[in-house]
């Protein structure tokens, strides 16, 4: 008789250090608590985030696969063995939804290729949840990830973005690393035109939330830090 085959559940987390069950639903919870094989990126965090949502779970009895910029793709295969047993597998994101804009989409595809069910559970997706703020079209929009960090490359990007967004009606999505969000502001505002609008969506979900669309000429007046702050970009010249 052949084994059922487990499932794959891709869990989201918290975008922040807020309560987990005041941004995620209690199924979430439910899903963790009956699940002890998991994929993370970061052991560490994702044990204290199993922690916080379930108290009760036996942290000793959990079996963890690291998925990061270090693991080899020859590992993954061994990572989704456990379905292939019968035992269900959670996919833990390091912050918002696993496999958008997060190294799971790799295992994820594998899934699919062993024919194993794969779950995705509602959480709090920062790039969506900019876009629905932002008052931009969220009929038409691309997420392009992080820009180039060398300055002249970066102001092409940028001036290419917003061209896009103009000639194809389409908002424009890009993140930064946190440490270097001012200035990607600064660079946006010298190199976009005084009227293309600019989202800027910061801390979502936390008590510091701050989301604004204004034009770039309102912000290149105004002040904001968004130093170490987790921030979403977004342009759209009209």
């Amino acid at each position: 008789m052949q084994t059922k085959l487990g499932k794959l559940y891709l869990i989201p987390t918290t975008l922040g250090d807020n309560a987990p069950l005041e941004v995620l639903p209690y199924t979430v919870k439910e899903v963790i608590e009956n699940v002890s094989i998991f994929i993370v990126e970061n052991e560490k965090t994702a044990r204290r985030f199993i922690k916080k949502i379930s108290p009760t779970t036996s942290q000793p009895s959990l079996e963890i696969f690291l998925l990061n910029k270090f693991t080899q793709s020859v590992e993954l295969p061994e990572f989704l063995n456990p379905c292939l047993a019968g035992k269900d597998v959670g996919l833990l994101s390091e912050a918002g939804c696993p496999g958008v804009a997060d190294p799971g989409a790799e295992v994820v595809k594998l899934a699919h290729e062993k024919d194993i069910q794969v779950v995705p559970l509602v959480g709090p997706s920062s790039i969506l949840m900019a876009m629905m703020s932002s008052g931009l079209n969220g009929q038409r929009f691309t997420f392009n990830g992080y820009l180039p960090i060398d300055k002249g490359e970066r102001k092409k990007e940028i001036k290419r973005l917003e061209r896009i967004s103009f000639e194809q009606n389409q908002s424009q999505i890009f993140i930064e690393t946190p440490y270097r969000n001012n200035k990607m502001l600064e660079d946006i505002c010298s190199y976009t035109s005084p009227d293309t609008l600019v989202c800027v969506a910061c801390d979502i979900t936390l008590p510091t939330e701050f989301i604004k669309t204004l034009p770039t000429k309102v912000w290149s007046k105004k002040k904001v830090d968004l130093h170490k702050r987790p921030t979403i970009f977004i342009i759209h010249k009209s």
